[in-house]
């Protein structure tokens, strides 16, 4: 057991990195740009992100009384916005694949300045390592993005080369990450049972979607990449930052137990959005 504890960073400097590669050699700065210009919505999206998500988060955590543990990652979740899975999400959709992968690029990038400025403030009690989270999503997240974004526009043949394998490299490597914290922590798993938790990883995402739906501005394709990207949150962050900075092998757990839920709602609401698109262009 000790032996797969200690694979675990590597499986998440893994996920964390080909995901963020894979982002890179797929866009072009262009792509990124052009959504941006809908000032509006882009606020809107802001808005959702964080700041009703993080505060949403906290009453979420007050309201049900979660144990410290479960609360931070909850609130270490809404402050954690741009999830690389939002593209793969707004395709099922059939939504504006454009804005999702703008959205998702933006959020991301504002996530890196975002969490170590907020979180102190919302973990009252908690020290935080404001600079060492910056540094290691920085290091970790923005550095790899823009070295694809740099092949890309450089070495166009060797981004499309690799952007396959980088793809499975990250989905290989996340669910052996959420394998491994499962196994390694399996009672701590078992204990959220009777503690709130997953209901409040249900009421978590559920309002994520809620929020998304209605800031989505008019148009049903936006509204829809809105919904599955303000419930869908940046995984890869909030594992960084509390594998970082909290010993508590709970706020690791609640934080997959969340992803977990998260998949189980939001593809299955993917596709009817999907089906739902395609009815209404049929």
């Amino acid at each position: 057991m000790e032996l797969l504890r200690k694979v675990i960073p590597v499986a998440m400097l893994s996920f964390v990195v080909s995901s963020m590669l894979a982002v890179g050699v797929s866009l072009t700065i262009g792509q990124i740009i052009a959504p941006l210009r809908k000032g509006r919505l882009v606020t809107l999206a802001l808005l959702a992100n964080f700041v009703l998500m993080p505060l949403g988060a906290l009453a979420i955590a007050k309201l049900l009384r979660l144990d410290e543990p479960l609360g931070i990652a909850l609130i270490l979740l809404g402050a954690a916005a741009g999830a690389p899975f939002l593209p793969k999400l707004a395709g099922l959709a059939k939504s504006d694949l454009a804005f999702s992968v703008a959205l998702m690029v933006l959020l991301m990038v504002l996530t890196v300045g975002y969490m170590p400025l907020v979180l102190p403030l919302l973990l009252e009690g908690v020290s935080v390592d404001a600079m060492g989270i910056a540094r290691s999503l920085i290091l970790l997240m923005l550095l790899p993005l823009g070295i694809g974004l740099l092949m890309k526009a450089r070495l166009l043949q060797v981004a499309d080369r690799i952007r396959m394998p980088l793809n499975k490299l990250s989905s290989l490597s996340l669910a052996v990450l959420f394998t491994l914290l499962l196994v390694t922590n399996a009672k701590n798993v078992i204990s959220l049972f009777g503690t709130r938790g997953i209901l409040a990883s249900v009421l978590f995402l559920f309002g994520g979607i809620a929020i998304g739906w209605l800031l989505g501005g008019p148009g049903f394709e936006t509204k829809g990449v809105l919904a599955l990207g303000t419930a869908q949150r940046n995984i890869a962050a909030a594992l960084l930052v509390g594998e970082k900075n909290f010993d508590d092998p709970k706020v690791l757990v609640m934080v997959v137990v969340v992803a977990v839920v998260g998949l189980l709602i939001l593809m299955p609401m993917a596709r009817f959005l999907g089906s739902r698109n395609a009815s209404k262009s049929a």
